[in-house]
């Protein structure tokens, strides 16, 4: 298959959703002669933050000379961008030649009886294969969902777990206690590894410390709450921790906690061996990247792009809001998926908001409507109002925004993609 037939092979088997467990993954893989085994991996589950930490921690082993790769999801702007060594992504051709051996395989199951893979095992393996071929020393590796049972997690050579911010969410499929969550997305930690985490909420915290506890694995907690921040606005910040100096090209409050785990990370890496110095490490958080996380992509009006999609995420948005735009007058477009507990995100966001336009991820089974969206964000602010389509609310958006106001674009991943080219377009 040449790229185009590979990406409507992944549309058309859509249909098989995803599944947690781990017997269809584990046969798939083992019909492709288990890449997995020969890398090795820094592996990160939680709820928020684990894609820039694993930006940081990427970026920094890249300015070390150590062969990476990184693998996450979902894609917000390019289908790709998932799958990268040393910053690239990978090509077109490189996609189909690994996809293609990763569908025959997977086809052959079908036919045999079994489960046909999913499209997030399926990418997963293939972004397995395409990191073997590239002889990469190391993987910054994502989790899709939780941890125990998420199709990444049979990797054998994981060298530092991460647990980010753990909080509620996926609570149909990971548990209905902050415990239970914490505990599926610590089955990430292996017997030998190491593992860093955030401060977690007492519960999730207890439920981690007992996971390493019964595989004998240790454990840091990053706290960032001994970092000092020196400077803070729309292209980043500046702060000081452990008596060191950081700059990142990431806004927003929750990045200096992000960037905390990730120099933990770092440090453990440089024990087991991974050659990083101090100043390796300050350059890859100055250079890291990690769009769609209270990104600006225009000025005048500002317009930000921000995956706030649950309850602590929204937080974090608010609190960034509040600090970088004191005064202004903020105009939210938002869109929300179903499960997601978008009431309280709401609840959280929309007081700082002068007005609200939802809109509907476009051909999303799980996206909540426009109206239903509008309807609960009305609650918390008297001038709400549903757009037809992405074109729609951008031109609105900053029409109402002016050229001093705020727009803020948040809540599903899944659109800011597509919205961020109407305002790129606006503006030129």
């Amino acid at each position: 298959m040449d790229y185009t037939q590979c990406r409507r092979y992944i549309d058309d088997i859509q249909r098989f959703g995803r599944v947690l467990g781990l017997d269809g993954m584990r046969e798939l893989l083992k019909r492709l002669g288990d890449p997995q085994d020969t890398l090795s991996f820094v592996h990160a589950a939680g709820t928020n933050g684990k894609g820039s930490v694993l930006a940081y921690v990427a970026q920094a082993l890249q300015e070390a000379g150590h062969r990476t790769g990184r693998y996450t999801s979902p894609p917000i702007f390019e289908y790709r961008e998932t799958t990268e060594v040393d910053g690239e992504m990978i090509s077109e051709e490189e996609f189909a030649l690994v996809f293609t051996r990763v569908a025959e395989e997977a086809d052959g199951m079908e036919r045999e009886g079994l489960a046909h893979p999913t499209p997030f095992e399926m990418e997963t393996a293939a972004a397995f294969l395409f990191f073997k071929e590239k002889g990469c020393e190391i993987v910054a590796l994502e989790t899709g969902m939780g941890g125990e049972t998420d199709a990444t997690n049979l990797v054998k050579n994981t060298k530092v777990a991460v647990l980010t911010s753990i909080s509620m969410d996926h609570m149909d499929a990971l548990g209905d206690s902050l415990g239970e969550i914490a505990r599926c997305k610590a089955g990430i930690v292996k017997p030998g590894c190491h593992l860093v985490t955030t401060i977690q909420e007492p519960e999730a915290a207890q439920e981690i410390a007992r996971v390493c506890v019964a595989k004998d694995v240790p454990y840091t907690v990053a706290d960032h709450r001994e970092a000092q921040i020196i400077s803070q606005d729309l292209r980043g910040q500046r702060f000081t921790y452990e008596g060191v100096t950081y700059t990142t090209q990431l806004s927003g409050r929750c990045q200096v906690e992000n960037a905390v785990v990730a120099i933990k990370v770092l440090e453990e890496l440089q024990d087991l061996g991974f050659a990083v110095t101090r100043e390796q490490i300050q350059a890859g958080l100055a250079k890291a990247a990690w769009p769609g996380r209270f990104t600006l992509i225009r000025e005048a009006p500002a317009v930000i792009l921000d995956g706030a999609h649950n309850p602590k995420a929204a937080m974090q948005l608010a609190e960034s809001v509040k600090n970088c735009f004191a005064g202004k007058r903020i105009v939210y477009v938002m869109g929300m998926f179903r499960d997601k507990d978008y009431g309280q995100v709401a609840s959280i966001t929309v007081p700082l908001a002068a007005e609200v336009i939802t809109v509907e991820t476009p051909g999303n089974p799980r996206a909540l409507s426009a109206g239903e969206l509008a309807e609960t964000a009305g609650r918390y602010c008297p001038h709400v109002s549903v757009a037809s389509s992405l074109q729609e609310a951008a031109v609105r958006s900053l029409e109402s925004a002016g050229g001093d106001g705020v727009v803020v674009v948040f809540g599903s991943l899944s659109f800011l993609g597509e919205i961020q080219g109407f305002y790129i377009d606006k503006g030129e």
